[in-house]
């Protein structure tokens, strides 16, 4: 890597001084600093959401710290985090967060990964200091005051088994198979955090005790905070209270074990039974960057070129994949971590083949790099990279006052965990504005042909184990490697088009009539072809614009006579690209432009769906006017979707889960065509040209859609680009046609209990009830109330409690169409010994609410975190789009007494409403059971 590096700087004409190529500064908005016991600390100042913060405290501790017969504690303790503290016993820590809107698996969660452990509390109130005093006492009882009781330990055990349970499906198993071969001789063969059930069934106590005093300790522990606060008090808090905590007296050494290095190349081949797809990965393995490198000058050049590189070949592999015939159905590729290990890095190729393509496909990953390795990148590609490179600094900064919290937090994490710089983006545009212009292709093709070497060099083939299929052997894709090396392969040769999105713009038309909203604060302009056209100007990011379309009728009138390509539609309809460009030259006309925009067609709906910069606005509009006038038919990439589909669907009907989908689905529905999943001999009867056809037919008249601008919008710039690209299309004031098709639930209770053969044994649950309920804005609120409420009963009564799960799903809702069809669906796994107590107990819960309503303080936790949503949703783009869009597509105003219903709701109006729907007494419940 200091090969490489010096490279770089030479081909830059800088010298490798420390003079010369100096640190990256840290970012002056944020405070970092060093406690006397060793504990780093990260504040900043944010004001997006207003008057929220986040809370996080990272750990550089996780499953490698490990041995072999504690694998499996690391994650272990993180789930004990939240089963008693110092400050907090029992459930008092997620009851009190609760009651204050912040929701337990939403805003408080954490992960426990191989070099890590992260625990968070997002979105929290700082209007109330007693709230964020409590949350620091949190992040301080996480650090040095998690209790682990024998008692909550042994609750916990059933709750990791379920999770074990519910994640140890065929990408666990091939993980488990892989690791070994990859990471032969290195402690990373077998380290991943979900651990040993053995380890996890019979652990003693004072074990966990001993791990978690020995590796929870300020030196390897950051503090993350950043939100609406006062920065002064808040840096002052978090030195008061975690100075406190005592430097361990002769700490453990925290090592980072290391991973050799191989002449010859490391084949590792894993296959599962329930495995439905090939992943095929290529690996050239190299030594880190340096800390001191990668938090220099030189650091930020060596991201710049590989992030251009990276983009440069993903560009040529989306290219192939878009042709018939293509050797792998995807393929990307990156340089970073060495998959799992932070002591490797590598270049790395990820691809996915059809069953007997997986040496030609691993020879073309092989092949494309090669080609980059020898010849490099084309100096239009480049300048392609470059400028979308640069485009994406420049969003950045130009929405810099404007960045959510998540934003910083994560970057915070990063930077204590894995040493990444923090510069800021002020800074980081600036020296990329410098940098970029200055690094010929030259330098890149130099600095990526020295990453990609002979040596150390891995390949890993996964995917579905059956009969008839044969992989290649070990020495089989040895011999592709050697023979693809050996091949004379061309230079990359382009195709260039330097043709505007649209030759020659149309005539514009007119604004018929102006209209403002007040209550909603918008504009409401008539076009004279019909359409409607809202804005709303908001100052929520400093340059973004999002936008949506709307009009009734969607694949319905198709449903009936042709529910395949009905269903098909929205998959199909871009594939082509647009006017007269391919997707493949679409993407390249778009460099340099923040513009998206894509139709789609649901069951009652065509649409559009786009968002744009300022000054790009004109792009979206122009991609609109397109989609409207000149959707574009491409044979070759329509048969490469046909190709992939089925090698996507080939499989499916391995995984035990998709037999459960489909026997929920029917016990919804029956046997109607609209609702069953595709399967690969339904792609014979798709219709390419039957499709656009369909496509035409719907989006005919632009007249009859509703489109919502949302953004920092001038009205006055964007109203000729408006009349340009919108009131220039023929249209009249038509509303769309939508024809009512069956899709309504059965009637009735039914109960299937089936049995399927799979390698990690489990029960899966689904219970479904259904009716009909007014589908009002009362209505639509309690049943969210009523979903929320169960999960936090569910959580208590059936994770908790009975250790009988990783977690129980519930989703309620009461659809448009059909008008007020209500449903609330329940899932889970579990134990199948267990499963009939569970139910028992699922039951149980329904009918208490039914009868006495919910308990108080769930329906005050419930109402408390909708209205904190509620408040950070008003400062979101998206939700004022939707809302607007609902409000004038739908005739819904969600919006102006949204506050007022929920406060009025009480916890009978909850009781009322669940007794009414669960009266109608429809219930399908759905078992799968492992074949015995």
């Amino acid at each position: 890597m200091k090969k490489i590096l010096l490279l770089s700087l030479v081909l830059l004409g800088i010298t490798a001084t420390a003079q010369q190529n100096p640190p990256q500064p840290i970012d002056p908005n944020v405070r970092k600093g060093i406690l006397e016991n060793g504990l780093t600390y990260y504040i900043r100042q944010n004001k997006l959401p207003e008057n929220r913060a986040d809370f996080y405290i990272a750990q550089k501790v996780g499953s490698m710290q490990e041995e072999d017969n504690q694998s499996g504690l690391a994650h272990f303790l993180e789930h004990m985090a939240f089963n008693g503290t110092k400050n907090y016993p029992g459930k008092d820590m997620l009851n009190y967060l609760q009651d204050n809107g912040i929701k337990f698996g939403t805003n408080i969660n954490a992960y426990t990964s191989l070099d890590e452990t992260v625990y968070f509390l997002t979105d929290v109130p700082t209007t109330h200091e007693n709230l964020v005093d409590s949350v620091l006492l949190v992040l301080h009882d996480w650090s040095n005051g998690i209790l682990l009781e024998d008692e909550e330990l042994e609750k916990e055990r059933g709750v990791i088994r379920e999770e074990w349970r519910t994640g140890g499906g065929a990408q666990f198993r091939l993980w488990k198979k892989m690791l070994p071969v990859m990471y032969k001789d290195s402690k990373y063969a077998n380290r991943l955090p979900i651990g040993s059930i053995d380890v996890i069934n019979n652990f003693k106590p004072e074990e966990i005790r001993a791990y978690y005093k020995k590796w929870y300790r300020p030196d390897l522990q950051g503090i993350i905070v950043v939100g609406d606060f006062d920065l002064d008090n808040m840096e002052t808090k978090v030195k008061e209270l975690f100075n406190k905590i005592p430097a361990q007296e002769n700490p453990a050494t925290r090592e980072y074990f290391p991973v050799p290095d191989n002449d010859t190349p490391i084949v590792s081949i894993a296959t599962d039974p329930e495995a439905t797809r090939t992943q095929l990965m290529v690996f050239y393995k190299h030594e880190p960057i340096p800390n001191e490198i990668k938090l220099s000058q030189a650091g930020l050049v060596l991201n710049y070129i590989k992030s251009a590189a990276a983009t440069m070949i993903n560009e040529r592999f989306q290219e192939m994949v878009q042709k018939p015939n293509a050797p792998f159905t995807s393929a990307y590729a990156y340089d970073d971590e060495y998959f799992v290990a932070k002591t490797k890095d590598a270049w790395t190729v990820v691809g996915g083949s059809a069953d007997d393509k997986i040496k030609d496909a691993i020879a073309a990953m092989i092949r494309e790099t090669e080609r980059v390795r020898r010849f490099g990148f084309t100096a239009s590609e480049y300048e392609r990279a470059r400028t979308n490179i640069l485009k994406q600094y420049e969003n950045g900064y130009n929405n810099r006052d404007k960045e959510r919290n998540s934003r910083y937090s994560q970057e915070y994490v990063s930077s204590f965990i894995n040493s990444e710089p923090i510069p800021g983006i002020e800074y980081e545009y600036n020296m990329m504005n410098m940098i970029a212009p200055n690094i010929p292709v030259e330098a890149i093709n130099q600095t990526i042909a020295q990453l990609i070497g002979d040596k150390n060099m891995v390949i890993s083939v996964s995917g579905p184990e059956k009969e008839g299929l044969v992989y290649p052997t070990e020495d089989e894709l040895v011999a592709a490697i050697n023979n693809v090396k050996s091949e004379k392969i061309e230079a990359y040769v382009e195709e260039v088009s330097n043709e505007p999105l649209i030759a020659t713009p149309p005539t514009p038309g007119k604004i018929a009539l102006v209209e403002k909203n007040e209550a909603l604060d918008a504009t409401v302009w008539t076009l004279q072809n019909g359409m409607k056209v809202i804005l709303k100007t908001t100052d929520f990011k400093d340059d973004q614009i999002v936008m949506t379309g709307s009009s009734t009728g969607g694949y319905s009138q198709y449903a009936v006579q042709d529910p395949i390509n009905a269903r098909m539609m929205n998959n199909i309809i871009t594939l082509g690209g647009v006017g007269n460009f391919s997707t493949t030259h679409l993407t390249k006309a778009l460099a340099g432009k923040t513009a998206s925009a894509r139709p789609g067609v649901s069951l009652t709906t065509q649409d559009f769906n786009g968002s744009s910069s300022i000054k790009d606005f004109e792009t979206m509009l122009q991609l609109v006017y397109l989609y409207f006038t000149a959707p574009r038919s491409d044979d070759d990439a329509f048969q490469s979707f046909i190709q992939r589909m089925e090698t996507q669907l080939k499989n499916q009907e391995a995984e035990p889960m998709v037999a459960f989908s489909d026997a929920a689905t029917k016990a919804l529905y029956g046997d109607n065509p609209l609702t069953k999943r595709t399967k690969v001999e339904d792609l014979a009867g798709i219709d390419y040209k039957r499709i656009m056809e369909m496509y035409k037919q719907l989006f005919r008249n632009p007249g009859s859609f509703v489109f919502t601008f949302v953004g920092n919008i001038d009205e006055v710039k964007v109203k000729p680009v408006i009349e340009q690209y919108l009131a220039s299309l023929p249209g009249k004031a038509v509303k769309g046609e939508f024809i009512h098709v069956p899709m309504d639930y059965l009637k009735g209770k039914s109960e299937n209990i089936f049995q399927r053969e799979m390698q990690n044994p489990k029960a899966s649950v689904f219970i479904a009830s259904t009716g009909n309920m007014e589908r009002s804005q009362k209505n639509t609120l309690l049943m969210s109330i009523f979903d929320q409420i169960l999960d936090i009963v569910y959580t208590e009564k059936i994770r908790e409690d009975e250790g009988g799960t990783y977690g129980v799903y519930t989703q309620g809702g009461i659809s448009r169409y059909p008008k007020g069809q209500s449903t609330l669906q329940i899932v889970y796994d579990t134990d199948p010994t267990k499963m009939e107590n569970l139910n028992a107990i699922i039951h149980r819960e329904l009918k208490s609410i039914a009868d006495n309503g919910p308990r108080a303080e769930d329906f005050s936790k419930v109402k408390e975190y909708m209205l904190k949503q509620y408040n950070e949703n008003l400062k979101e783009n998206s939700y004022w789009m939707n809302v607007l869009d609902t409000n004038y597509f739908y005739g819904e105003d969600n919006h102006s007494n949204y506050l007022t219903i929920l406060n009025s709701i009480t916890a009978n109006d909850v009781k009322n409403f669940v007794k009414e729907f669960l009266s109608q007494g429809n219930e399908a419940v759905v078992v799968m059971l492992p074949k015995e």
